[in-house]
């Protein structure tokens, strides 16, 4: 039995989702980090920085690959460059993957703990990545 080839919409939503899971953690963790929790508190802001950085971690999984797949249905010139360009995604997303599941490892997640990570460059330079391509993609689909 084959699987279906993904639709150019389906493709966008689930770029969509994924950049928005990253950016929604992000977020949170940011206003995670201002609370000075010690992170064994049993508050919902415990149990909600663990799921929005496991849906992170979701996010993350085979981004580069998926990004390299909805760039490839352009069929653009300049592929090189693109190929380039998704290295660096595909170098940023592990790294920043690897730092969110060391972090969803343990058992108490501070404010802290999350401070660093959010000051953690990887996940900024993936977080920059990503707003870099949807700006190009965004030309790519207008035309």
């Amino acid at each position: 039995m084959s699987v279906a080839p993904i639709t150019l919409e389906d493709a966008r939503a689930e770029l969509n989702a994924r950049c928005n899971a990253i950016e929604e953690c992000y977020e949170f963790m940011l206003a995670y980090a201002a609370q000075g929790l010690e992170g064994t508190e049993n508050s919902g802001s415990t149990k909600q920085v663990r799921e929005f950085l496991e849906k992170c971690d979701t996010a993350l999984m085979g981004l580069a690959g998926f990004v390299g797949q909805f760039i490839a249905q352009f069929q653009t010139e300049s592929a090189a460059k693109y190929a380039a360009f998704m290295a660096v995604i595909d170098r940023d997303a592990r790294d920043s993957q690897a730092a969110v599941q060391l972090v969803v490892a343990q058992s108490a997640i501070s404010s802290q703990l999350v401070d660093n990570l959010n000051a953690s460059i990887h996940l900024r330079a993936l977080l920059t990545d990503l707003f870099l391509i949807d700006e190009i993609l965004k030309v790519h689909r207008r035309s």
